[in-house]
């Protein structure tokens, strides 16, 4: 894998994947930046989110369990002083479907949270991550 991270100005960085894709980083305004796109430590949590939603998706999918949405909500605490690593991240999914099993969705968030995640697990070694879940029904309006 491989990524390239260009400065433009002030704060403000150019992200590029190397699957060609671009995110445009910048700082906040008190350390010079102009509030042009996201923190680079959003950029980890975001980056832990999507890890984890594909994953949960996917397991309910081989699953055959009938989901048709899945939000991930984080919430994250960092470290005082430098480096300001997360010391406690949790965790909220919001899993919508049609019958959805509670047994299949805490099932896929727990292989997630301990097997597949990369992102989860690396951030496992400096910060408490906790999880939890919700099941909406699409038939009542849950979507």
């Amino acid at each position: 894998m491989k990524a390239r991270v260009k400065w433009v100005e002030q704060a403000t960085f150019l992200g590029e994947s190397g699957s060609g894709h671009a995110v445009v980083m910048d700082g906040p305004p008190e350390e010079g930046g102009r509030n042009l796109g996201v923190r680079p430590m959003e950029m980890v949590l975001l980056g832990m989110g999507g890890c984890t939603a594909f994953d949960v998706v996917h397991i309910l999918r081989r699953a055959r369990q009938p989901v048709l949405d899945c939000v991930v909500e984080l919430e994250a605490e960092r470290a005082e002083t430098p480096p300001k690593v997360f010391t406690r991240i949790h965790v909220h999914f919001i899993v919508t479907g049609r019958g959805l099993a509670e047994k299949q969705v805490a099932r896929a968030v727990q292989l997630s949270a301990e097997k597949y995640c990369s992102a989860s697990i690396m951030l496992g070694k400096t910060a408490q991550i906790t999880h939890d879940f919700e099941i909406r029904d699409a038939d009542a309006g849950g979507r």
